[in-house]
């Protein structure tokens, strides 16, 4: 796990399919108790904080080829970043490919590096979209695959802070379809489903790992 440096520099580390993001502004800090603060057990939460929290946003496609190699269509956005003269998300060098921005929003330069994409003088309310590739999906016997993801997490120092995560995910796939999702269904981890799609919203605190699991066994 990538830890950010306690600097004027902030890092923001994310990995594919596992992802982990660290921010907390100093007035974030200040204001929110010790005693409050989440020690990294998962929290989801049952109101939304009234202020804009980080905001990840994931949307994967599946094709045909992605039961093969589990390569798969990404478009990803990040929302309400904390504002830090630098900052970079950095992906896993060999589940990556293709990395391109299309959007960039108070940010005063962004631009992809290798498998990272960098990004300085981001003020408040900064937004960065990226599209990619992704090795997203993996075999688990009997005509079964599953997408997994996380940790997700906001963290500082040794404190976990609230964040919103969004997955969607589409498929293209002859009798492919879902089979359930981990964690459970419940108030702060919302799922819906459509015929070729499912979508899950969490608001939390502490670590989040997800697992979506399919079939392409008819039912």
């Amino acid at each position: 796990m990538f830890c950010p440096r306690l600097s004027k520099s902030l890092w923001l580390a994310a990995l594919l399919p596992s992802l982990a993001f660290a921010a907390l502004t100093e007035e974030e800090m200040f204001f929110k108790g010790v005693s409050e603060v989440n020690n990294g057990d998962l929290t989801f939460l049952t109101e939304a904080p009234a202020t804009p929290i980080h905001h990840h946003q994931n949307q994967i496609t599946l094709s045909p080829e992605s039961l093969v190699t589990g390569w798969a269509k990404l478009e990803q956005c990040h929302r309400h970043l904390d504002p830090v003269p630098d900052m970079q998300i950095v992906y896993n060098r060999d589940r990556i490919r293709n990395i391109a921005i299309t959007q960039s929003e108070n940010i005063g330069r962004s631009w992809v590096h290798e498998n990272s994409v960098q990004m300085t003088q981001v003020a408040r309310n900064a937004l960065i979209c990226i599209t990619a590739e992704t090795q997203a999906l993996a075999p688990d016997g009997n005509n079964l695959y599953t997408l997994s993801n996380g940790p997700y997490m906001r963290r500082f120092l040794d404190g976990y802070y609230p964040m919103q995560v969004s997955m969607r995910v589409r498929w293209d796939i002859p009798e492919f379809r879902f089979v359930d999702i981990n964690p459970e269904v419940q108030t702060g981890f919302e799922l819906t489903r459509e015929a070729n799609e499912i979508a899950f919203d969490a608001t939390f605190e502490g670590e989040l790992r997800t697992r979506i699991r399919f079939s392409t066994t008819p039912e």
